[in-house]
């Protein structure tokens, strides 16, 4: 067991250890106390507030129970703290400046890490053969197994958190995402982002294809592999997928060859381009440069845009004579202040890229017109674009 992270705690006057399993790499809590369904939330609410971890031997769906009673405790502090800032702020008039968006940004991703790491107390044994030996709990097996991989014959401990997490992402990896703009199904693995925002695919569907796209095109950071069987459709008879994430690529060749497009398509692991160039070059990069809180939020947040940044510089080594590259970029980052416009139109001025055009779409997720989101103020202006880049 020392290869792997461990929980260490004391039941019924014995020392005990498991292996400790966070796909979010989140370390393994130093204090852990047995409970069950004699647990009072509020007693259960004040322990995982003071970083004492819950391993749970009651019923399963009183587990989750309990963890929906944590989760509206959260709540309802997050709302009185709410309460009490706008209380404090002085009179307002009609010439007060907006909200400091990115304040906002960064307090509400605060308060996000606090809800998942309070959620995160209530913990679940899970033995060797990814059974939860608990009464009421449900067969998670095969979610397991394609999150974690097949068994290790080693006991661990899971946050029920996760267990849900992983429970949900095997449902939609069964049932898949309709994408209307391939008009067909979209079946992502755990950990991989999925294709839920359908606009920008429309964009890729609508925009005008370059000269010779059809005979080679990349697809950087290919995912659920949705873009490159989207431009196989468009025509293009080969593209080259790149993802550095294993599991994306294995997710990639499995909707690939559901959609019978898998012979079109050559999945390498690379971070960013193959070798070669060609003539489109399309990359969909995280479009917010901040630090991601899980896998999954890898997708969407990137540390001072590495990936967009990397894009970018390395186009102009990749594109053939004529060819464009594609970013798919939404402006979120600059409504909360965390890159202007400027600042990417400079990224490609020192590429030494040019724009030839620019396709807007507006979301369409429900969060964009959610007035209650935290956010609301920027999401409701958000753009996504295609913008095609060329050579100078």
């Amino acid at each position: 067991m020392s290869e792997h992270p461990t929980i260490s705690w004391n039941e019924a006057g014995e020392q005990r250890s498991a292996r400790w399993r966070s796909e979010v790499g989140n370390p393994a809590p130093k204090r852990v106390v047995i409970a069950d369904d004699t647990l009072a939330a509020d007693a259960a609410y004040k322990l995982a507030c003071e970083g004492t971890a819950l391993l749970w031997r009651g019923d399963y769906q009183n587990a989750r129970q309990l963890l929906q009673a944590l989760a509206r405790r959260i709540d309802r502090k997050t709302t009185r703290s709410s309460v009490k800032k706008t209380a404090a702020k002085p009179a307002s008039n009609s010439s007060v400046a907006a909200p400091d968006m990115t304040q906002s940004f960064h307090l509400h991703r605060q308060a996000q890490a606090q809800r998942a790491r309070i959620l995160g107390m209530l913990l679940l044994p899970l033995a060797p053969d990814y059974r939860l030996n608990l009464r009421r709990a449900p067969d998670i097996s095969q979610a397991c197994t394609e999150a974690y991989g097949p068994t290790d014959a080693i006991d661990s401990v899971v946050s029920l958190r996760e267990v849900l997490g992983l429970i949900g992402a095997h449902e939609w990896r069964k049932k898949g995402v309709p994408v209307a703009a391939l008009g067909a199904t979209i079946h992502p693995y755990y950990g991989v982002f999925s294709p839920v925002r359908g606009e920008y695919l429309d964009l890729v569907a609508q925009a005008p294809l370059p000269p010779k796209a059809t005979e080679l095109a990349f697809d950087i950071g290919t995912g659920t592999g949705v873009l490159a069987a989207l431009l196989v459709q468009r025509g293009v008879r080969k593209v080259i997928a790149t993802d550095l994430n294993p599991r994306a690529l294995e997710c990639a060749a499995d909707n690939l060859q559901r959609l019978g497009v898998a012979d079109r398509v050559e999945l390498t692991q690379s971070d960013l381009f193959p070798p070669d160039k060609a003539s489109l070059i399309i990359c969909n990069p995280p479009w917010v440069p901040a630090k991601p809180g899980s896998a999954i939020e890898a997708a969407v947040y990137d540390p001072d845009s590495r990936m967009l940044k990397g894009f970018l510089a390395g186009l102009p080594d990749h594109l053939s004579e004529q060819g464009e590259g594609w970013l798919i970029l939404s402006d979120f980052a600059e409504h909360l202040g965390l890159r202007s416009r400027a600042v990417l139109l400079d990224l490609f001025e020192q590429a030494g890229l040019r724009v030839i055009e620019r396709h807007d779409i507006k979301p369409r997720h429900p969060r964009a017109s959610d007035a209650e989101d935290p956010l609301y103020t920027a999401r409701s202006k958000e753009v996504t674009s295609l913008w095609r880049l060329a050579l100078k």
